[in-house]
């Protein structure tokens, strides 16, 4: 690691942190996030030992690095947005548990198929997870604690793998960090993102994904804009935990994030997927930030897709160097909604699809589709709505239909087409 390269990375982080927006959680939440030593004594060196008169041994010979992939290969990655589990989704699931334990899974009934349907699908989530499901969030706090039951329905729902790169993964410590990773992996599923573990920090989470094309090793790296929940992106990191430095991308900038995900494509990794969280809270549109950003990730050939999370809307898409970035997913799943004094885009979300490509010169392309959802609250009926994810169509919902195909094609289009069921 070039220490003076990453020290001028957090130079010129400290200069651009002012230039985005936080990460929040409204609803009937209330806003969040606007989201030396003592010198030895000096003494003579032991005579060396005589060697031994027959030394012929010789060191064993260091295992040869994995070859660079290479050849035909195609993936289809499935992407939700956020994973926002506000403390009124946690009494739906009460509800839906019979009143005892909490049973997140009745949300994704409807988008089950989508995300089983995928080689690999990957979530983020925006909050803490509990492993005994004490401390929980409460209702108008800024500062989350979920159930264990969310891992269990999002991997019956399909879901290989998560980020946990959020303004919410300091909310209960270091050690709720840690939790949440095990809870994660517990539940069978991959971590990507911040890590209470030093010796994983700056390594991808890589899934082995067997495709009809063969075995194609999918790298997760995922980046975070704070960790104190700051409105807008920090350098700040845990003095407790100065690895996180590693996750944030503000300190680390393209050039940090390159590294890494070269790392990745070094130890065998055939595709390197980004997930970012950044961008303006509750803004259709990206940043300056966020588009240099993309653009320099996306000209080098160690990215292959970048994945937005945090702005709690859905944002444009774009294609750079026949790869795709897709800004901001919006809510797969919260509380927040219109009712609530919030833009009707912020009950909205979707379910992407990437099909990554590797032509027999090693060159690696992106297409994408999207089913538009909506999570179902409706308050004048449930104390405090189903929270169900549905699927969109123009029919059921056309103003949602409409709203978020034209966000998502606002940039000029990246060639994405909508599906709908």
């Amino acid at each position: 690691m070039d220490l003076r390269g990453r020290g001028a990375r957090l130079v010129t982080a400290v200069a651009a942190v002012t230039m985005l927006g936080g990460c929040g959680a409204f609803g009937t939440d209330g806003p969040v996030d606007a989201e030396g030593t003592a010198a030895l004594p000096v003494t003579e060196p032991p005579e060396p030992p005589e060697p031994p008169e027959a030394a012929t041994a010789t060191p064993p010979t260091p295992p040869a690095p994995p070859a660079p992939p290479s050849g035909p290969l195609e993936v289809t990655v499935t992407a939700t947005g956020d994973i926002l589990t506000h403390s009124r989704v946690t009494v739906t699931a009460q509800r839906y548990a019979g009143g005892t334990g909490y049973d997140y899974t009745p949300m994704f009934a409807e988008v089950r198929p989508l995300l089983s349907a995928g080689d690999l699908t990957l979530c983020h989530l925006e909050t803490p997870l509990s492993p005994d499901d004490t401390n929980l969030s409460v209702p108008d706090t800024l500062v989350f604690n979920t159930p264990h039951e969310m891992a269990d329905a999002l991997a019956d729902a399909g879901v290989d793998g998560c980020d946990f790169a959020s303004n919410h993964t300091m909310d209960q410590g270091l050690a709720g960090l840690e939790a949440t990773e095990q809870v994660l992996r517990d539940a069978g599923m991959g971590y990507a993102g911040p890590t209470a573990h030093e010796r994983r920090a700056g390594r991808a989470e890589v899934y082995p994904v067997e495709t009809s094309s063969g075995t194609a090793r999918v790298a997760h790296l995922a980046f975070t804009y704070t960790y104190p929940n700051s409105g807008t992106p920090t350098t700040t990191v845990p003095g407790e935990a100065p690895w996180l430095a590693e996750a944030s991308w503000p300190v680390q900038g393209s050039e940090g994030i390159l590294e890494q995900a070269h790392a990745a494509k070094e130890d065998g990794a055939d595709f390197v997927v980004v997930s970012m969280h950044w961008g303006d809270e509750y803004q259709s549109m990206p940043n300056t930030v966020q588009q240099e950003l993309a653009a320099e990730l996306l000209a080098s050939d160690d990215v292959d897709l970048i994945i937005g999370t945090h702005v709690h809307v859905i944002q444009p898409c774009a294609r750079i160097n026949g790869k795709h970035v897709i800004y901001g997913m919006g809510n797969f799943l919260s509380n927040q909604a219109p009712e609530f004094g919030l833009l009707p885009a912020t009950q909205e979300g979707m379910v992407a699809s990437f099909t990554l490509r590797r032509d027999e010169e090693g060159v690696v392309t992106t297409s994408m589709s999207y089913q538009p959802t909506r999570v179902d609250i409706r308050l004048a009926e449930f104390p405090t709505g189903p929270h169900v994810v549905q699927l969109v169509s123009p029919q059921n919902y056309p103003d949602t239909w409409q709203r978020t195909t034209a966000t998502v094609d606002s940039l000029g289009g990246c060639d994405a087409d909508p599906a709908h069921p």
